[in-house]
């Protein structure tokens, strides 16, 4: 529900990006869209100052009470970010405050998502992580795919001069009171049974120092190879997810209503596959899944994005293609990435690694799309540039060890350091 929540505000606001830039950014379209999308980008670039402070606060407090904070800071910036005055109203201060509450959206993700995966992975059975893992990606569309259907749900109704006034505005206030059911979900579970053991046995990291040492002198692979395939997960996420509905309108010439509908049903046919590829991954690997994936679309890219182009019908079939080879990496997230690190770092390693990468290949994704468009003038730049990043991430697979029902609890690296933990044993 948090992740829900969370994925649920990035998208209204990359649905509504071009409202946003009327609002917002004087000027002709074109320029004023590519503002929007780097205002996007802004909070991305803030998200590894979250993940520096979330994460060792996660490893040393417990995952819920961050996760706790981390919904209430991102439900009020986008109730707020909706109440935004119009640059016609207060000039420069629109523009300004925009950027600021996108920074601290920025914030709250960096501890967010590397703490709910966590959260998530350490629940689950060992023999079944990704199948429950997977849920939380099933979060992550079910938010984005909500707040596309808000959006869509406002603009059928309303008038065009009403949609650029107000109705833009109506979807980021509904964050309030989901933030609110999250964050009374999250005060009633109690934390990790993987980090509770850890505390018991006294084992928690608590120096900041420390554990920056122990992270960049022990674990500097780890990151490093998780930064490489979150290049090719979040180039592919953002591309698809959050700037799909921008290059529909501009190059492609389909309404906004019928570039959200595109978009929403090919989410819809994500979600239904999700559950059973994290349940594929327990039996065959994650490594196998994501090597068919990026495969996958470093051979479609560009056919799927040139039959984008012939009808809607087909840029229907085309996005679905490239969701549902996507969806192979997405269902493993919380199976794969915090099965990386060891307990005591977890959450930090993962956090960091995740946030730094993210800031620099994911958000920025839509704004460079946009602009290598604009400048080059070739609409297949987008599959280019997925195309490009699923190399950096297979190159990345290659030094990633296999951690399928590998146990997540203790000091070693899961799938490497493979003597087991004590009590992994007593359970077994």
């Amino acid at each position: 529900m948090g992740n829900f929540t969370e994925w649920f505000d990035y998208g209204v606001y990359a649905y509504t990006a071009t409202y946003i830039a009327d609002s917002f950014f004087p000027g002709d379209l074109e320029s004023a869209t590519l503002l929007t999308l780097g205002v996007f980008a802004v909070s991305f670039l803030v998200r590894p100052l979250g993940g520096l402070v979330w994460g060792p606060l996660g490893d040393r407090l417990g995952r819920r009470q961050v996760l706790a904070l981390t919904i209430i800071l991102m439900g009020t910036a986008t109730v707020l970010l909706g109440a935004i005055p119009s640059y016609a109203s207060i000039g420069f201060w629109a523009p300004l405050l925009l950027v600021l509450l996108r920074m601290i959206q920025g914030f709250s993700t960096g501890g967010e998502y590397g703490g709910a995966a966590t959260f998530m992975a350490e629940y689950s059975p060992d023999r079944k992580r990704g199948f429950f893992g997977s849920f939380l990606e099933f979060g992550t569309l079910a938010g984005f795919s909500f707040g596309a259907l808000i959006v869509l749900s406002i603009d059928l109704v309303s008038t065009d001069a009403f949609m650029s006034a107000w109705g833009w505005r109506l979807p980021f206030f509904v964050a309030g009171p989901l933030a609110l059911v999250g964050l009374y979900l999250r005060s009633k579970l109690e934390d990790t049974p993987v980090f509770r053991e850890l505390e018991a046995e006294g084992e928690v990291e608590q120096d900041t120092g420390t554990q920056f040492r122990s992270l960049l002198s022990q674990y500097w692979k780890p990151i490093v190879t998780l930064m490489g395939l979150v290049v090719a997960l979040n180039v592919c996420n953002y591309t698809l997810l959050s700037y799909m509905p921008t290059y529909l309108e501009n190059r492609i010439g389909l309404s906004s209503t019928a570039s959200l509908s595109l978009v929403v049903i090919g989410q819809l046919a994500m979600m239904a596959v999700i559950p059973f590829a994290g349940s594929l991954s327990d039996r065959i690997g994650r490594k196998p899944m994501w090597l068919i994936s990026m495969g996958g679309l470093l051979l479609l890219a560009i056919p799927m994005y040139m039959l984008m182009a012939v009808s809607f019908a087909w840029a229907i079939v085309a996005f679905t293609v490239l969701g549902l080879l996507y969806v192979l990496q997405l269902s493993t997230i919380s199976a794969t990435f915090p099965a990386m690190f060891p307990t005591h770092v977890r959450f930090a390693g993962f956090a960091i690694a995740y946030n730094v990468s993210t800031s620099l290949f994911g958000g920025t994704a839509p704004a460079v799309n946009e602009w290598l468009v604009e400048r080059t003038g070739n609409d297949l730049v987008p599959a280019f540039y997925m195309m490009g990043a699923c190399v950096v991430g297979l190159v990345a697979l290659y030094f990633v060890a296999e951690t399928a029902g590998a146990s997540l609890r203790g000091r070693g690296i899961p799938g490497v350091d493979t003597e087991p933990h004590p009590t992994a044993m007593a359970k077994a």
